[in-house]
């Protein structure tokens, strides 16, 4: 099953609005989207495979990532 390439954001925005500059923090962010789109491809097309609805898989990931909580905002 063919996928297209979830393009990397031009821009990593902060709280503020302005771009992350970091070359560090920027290679973690390019690798960590890179993992995470083809552990996601790989989830959805397991799961179209076996039968599962499309749109029912976008639902069950979209509510994955809506139930991140902000790391920042923890308590202790």
């Amino acid at each position: 099953m063919a996928q297209a390439r979830t393009a990397e954001p031009d821009v990593w925005p902060q709280a503020d609005g302005t771009a992350i500059d970091c070359r560090e923090k920027l290679r973690v962010l390019r690798d960590n989207h890179m993992e995470l789109a083809q552990t996601l491809r790989d989830c959805f097309e397991d799961a179209v495979l076996m039968g599962v609805d499309p749109a029912a898989m976008r639902r069950i990931l979209h509510a994955m990532v809506d139930a991140q909580s902000d790391p920042r905002r923890t308590t202790r």
